[in-house]
């Protein structure tokens, strides 16, 4: 770990910079380590719950698997600053029972912030958990928490009506003290415009390429996953391929008695 770690006031200063912010998802210790160095910001997300335990969605992630994977990206001093989702369900309907479920992640994982999902609805709860030194970090657009019970998994900003809808979502939680924003699947036009309008960095995943800084899903961008793969996703490789083929010559190796050989083995007999 190099002296200076990364903080949120550095985040927060690095609104309208011309180096945009590096984010990406890490749920456990060898993951954490590996991007820690490339990164201004390790998210621990509820992705994890689709990624990790192959749930359908979100929804079912709790506090305590939060709190586990927490603790595992948070195990070694990181230079990065690590945020963890809240999860459905853990926040959402009484700000006292949302403090007291972010005091107990932070406290137990010692992460250096939180992510909620929500606009103007959720800048009451925003602005109670700042108030009691809880740094959060906005998620807007594209909501994967409530995505199911507003139609699926489809972009958001389309029409005028939704862009402005967003917009003063963004606004809202901008003056209930957020340090930042995640924008999630939202038409170009439409994230440029909250970006260019708050004084909060953005974060953009399938949004624009003027907000403050950009995240992924580690795995998705590794070429970990199979199946649908969103739009907004690059792979930078194609690791299920290359982890299938190794797994293909371990097992040919095992069943013809080719591994472990002798330089594998402890004493091994002639």
């Amino acid at each position: 770990m190099d002296e200076k770690k990364t903080t949120i006031t550095d985040i927060k200063n690095a609104k309208g910079t011309e180096k945009p912010l590096v984010c990406l998802t890490a749920y456990t210790d060898p993951i954490a380590t590996l991007i820690d160095p490339h990164c201004d910001l390790i998210l621990v997300g509820d992705s994890l719950g689709m990624v990790f335990y192959g749930l359908p969605s979100t929804e079912d992630v709790t506090l305590e698997m939060m709190i586990a994977h927490g603790m595992a990206v948070t195990c070694k001093p990181r230079n990065s600053v690590v945020i963890v989702d809240m999860p459905c369900g853990s926040y959402e309907d009484d700000k006292d029972k949302a403090l007291s479920n972010a005091q107990k992640l932070m406290t137990q994982t010692k992460c250096d912030g939180v992510k909620l999902e929500g606009g103007k609805d959720m800048a009451p709860i925003i602005a109670h958990l700042v108030e009691n030194s809880i740094p959060v970090m906005g998620h807007i657009g594209l909501m994967p928490q409530s995505a199911n019970k507003t139609g699926g998994y489809k972009v958001k900003g389309k029409t005028e009506e939704g862009a402005e809808r967003l917009l003063s979502d963004a606004k809202a939680i901008e003056n209930a003290g957020a340090f930042a924003l995640v924008i999630e699947a939202t038409m170009e036009e439409t994230s440029q415009k909250i970006t260019q309008s708050i004084s909060i960095p953005t974060i953009g995943i399938g949004a624009s390429a003027t907000c403050d800084g950009q995240v992924l899903v580690t795995e998705d961008m590794l070429g970990m996953l199979t199946g649908h793969t969103p739009k907004f996703v690059k792979k930078y490789a194609d690791l299920a391929d290359e982890i299938s083929g190794a797994v293909e010559d371990y097992a040919k190796d095992v069943r013809s008695r080719k591994f472990p050989s002798s330089q594998y083995l402890y004493g091994a007999t002639k």
